[in-house]
């Protein structure tokens, strides 16, 4: 690392503080102890980042706040009534994903992968560099030669379009399925 923990810390890290402390205070119930959670994440932040930091610092952050809630809502084995909601988005009670859900996470997967296949290429390209490979606006400008404005109108357009082919996935898989109970209840009441 070229720079030191400390330095990658206060960059990637604390920066994020104001957005952390929403994200605690919403999830968590007992209001005074949120800052210790805070310095708590931190400091596993700081620990797992020290040898070699991670390639999503935010993102990174955010998984250790959620994990660390996780076992502690599981360590006092309390749920609290005002926490239910934003439980449910952290999956708290769901320590396995069931085989249809894990077939809908494979079918959707499939249905993204085709759909980013048939990308023009260029935009195929500057979508893999911005959003698999995480490298900047200004790196993949770069990389390809093209100004960072047209990399915008890319990632813009490749999103449009990801969206829109799976959205017809969606509908035409909405539609298969109301014309098979359709039938089926035509078939019932024959």
């Amino acid at each position: 690392m070229s720079v030191s923990p400390e330095e990658w810390f206060d960059r990637e890290i604390l920066p994020h503080e104001a957005a952390l402390m929403r994200y605690l205070n919403r999830v968590w119930p007992q209001r005074d102890e949120v800052p210790d959670l805070r310095q708590e994440i931190y400091i596993r932040v700081f620990a797992a980042a020290s040898p070699v930091p991670p390639y999503a610092p935010k993102a990174f952050l955010f998984t250790t706040a959620r994990n660390l809630v996780i076992k502690r809502l599981r360590r006092n084995k309390v749920i609290f009534i005002g926490a239910g909601g934003e439980l449910d988005a952290l999956n708290v009670l769901v320590d396995e994903a069931s085989p249809e859900q894990d077939l809908a996470g494979v079918q959707e997967l499939t249905q993204l992968a085709r759909a980013f296949d048939r990308l023009p290429e260029r935009c195929r390209s500057v979508m893999w560099m911005r959003k698999v490979q995480q490298l900047s606006q200004k790196e993949v400008a770069q990389r390809l030669g093209i100004q960072e404005k047209a990399v915008e109108k890319q990632v813009a357009r490749g999103m449009r379009l990801l969206a829109m082919a799976l959205a017809d996935a969606g509908s035409d898989a909405l539609a298969a399925e109301d014309e098979r109970a359709t039938a089926q209840e035509a078939a019932e009441r024959a």
